[in-house]
């Protein structure tokens, strides 16, 4: 029947990771041109008709942020006009989810205002992976079905670090993330008591929770210039801890932070596909990517068949 349809889309952000889920789901990815006018204005064409159709567009907001995001509206207006019966807009990055609060006077809550572009423009769902908080959901009045990279992170902490680990939250932000793997790894958990003077410099203080002699591992939920990390896994060292990994679901990895992770003593860095590493990322052998497309895949069916996304992660 034309409105059980499902066609998936993608932007110029991930077309990767897009092909590999419609790997998964059995399915091609669905035609669009997505280019840009000669003065860079977006220009976005649909291939195929959608009329009643189930419709997902996989766009992560990813560096450049703006450009993937106005191609995302774009791409959901043009499939709204042409009579899509639902659109979800999958997005394993949400650019702009650290202004999620005011922290200052007189500044903007620029995740708020994404998502209002979002539901105004036409998408009437929203699939994200490890938001940076989790009150971003708040800002949509659509369902929002927020995925963890956790099974996929764990799987390869457990099959390839066999030592005696503990995690370690690089912040107080990020405790209840961290000590949700701890008690799935049946291990203990410490915090970096972390300093920030101003956005992207961050000053690494000491370390709560005995690290001596075990592996550490250091656990976010994404490395953007990676001073955070490199300045934790030096005090986690200089505490006593044997080696130092470090662990995310989203690499974005801009400025100094591949010229930071070469110099730094952490032995690796294992990040997702939700952002797709370019340039000097992409050869960094510090790096391993792991691929959160089957995890994606199989939420976006659940979605399409109406079934419980929750329980992917009971």
């Amino acid at each position: 029947m034309a409105q059980n349809r499902m066609k998936v889309f993608a932007g110029n952000a991930n077309p990767e990771l897009a092909e590999e889920i419609c790997g998964f789901l059995g399915i091609p990815l669905s035609k669009a041109e997505v280019r840009r006018f000669s003065d860079g204005e977006i220009f976005v064409e649909i291939g195929e008709n959608v009329r009643g159709g189930d419709i997902f567009v996989i766009q992560p907001t990813s560096t450049p942020v703006n450009d993937h995001l106005m191609e995302l509206v774009i791409m959901v207006d043009a499939l709204r006009r042409a009579s899509a019966r639902r659109i979800t807009a999958v997005m394993p990055y949400y650019g702009y989810a650290r202004q999620d609060r005011k922290v200052a006077p007189r500044v903007p809550i620029t995740a708020k205002v994404v998502a209002e572009m979002l539901m105004v423009v036409g998408v009437r769902r929203v699939l994200a992976m490890d938001l940076h908080a989790g009150q971003i959901q708040g800002f949509f009045n659509i369902p929002v079905d927020h995925l963890y990279a956790a099974p996929v992170i764990l799987q390869y902490i457990r099959e390839e670090i066999r030592n005696e680990i503990i995690m370690v939250s690089p912040d107080a932000g990020g405790v209840e993330r961290t000590r949700a793997f701890a008690k799935r790894l049946d291990t203990d958990l410490a915090i970096i008591d972390k300093r920030r003077e101003r956005a992207n410099v961050a000053q690494a203080m000491n370390v709560i929770g005995d690290v001596s002699g075990k592996t550490a591992i250091l656990l976010d939920d994404m490395v953007d210039t990676a001073g955070t990390l490199c300045s934790a896994a030096d005090i986690l060292l200089g505490a006593g801890a044997k080696d130092v990994y470090a662990c995310c679901s989203h690499g974005v990895l801009s400025g100094p932070a591949i010229e930071r992770l070469e110099k730094s003593n952490i032995k690796s860095l294992v990040v997702t596909n939700s952002i797709p590493l370019r340039g000097a990322a992409a050869s960094c052998k510090k790096i391993k990517v792991l691929s959160v497309s089957k995890l994606l895949a199989e939420a976006i069916m659940r979605i399409h068949n109406e079934d419980s996304v929750s329980s992917l992660f009971v």
